[in-house]
């Protein structure tokens, strides 16, 4: 358990800094989807669906 924190947290930060660098390459993307799927095994995976759900269905109710 330990472990898998410490490498999500590694994944977030490096994904954080990637972005905020601006130029996004390969092995960056590469961290991106680590950190998406180490995301989908923790327990915060639902809150994250419920999350993006809850947006996309905002989102597509909107009239231009």
């Amino acid at each position: 358990m330990a472990v898998s924190i410490s490498v999500l947290m590694l994944l977030a930060i490096l994904a954080v800094v990637f972005l905020r660098n601006g130029a996004l390459r390969l092995s960056h993307a590469l961290v991106c989807v680590l950190l998406g799927f180490h995301l989908a095994s923790t327990s915060v995976a639902p809150t994250i669906h419920q999350g993006l759900t809850a947006t996309t269905d905002m989102v597509s109710s909107l009239r231009p």
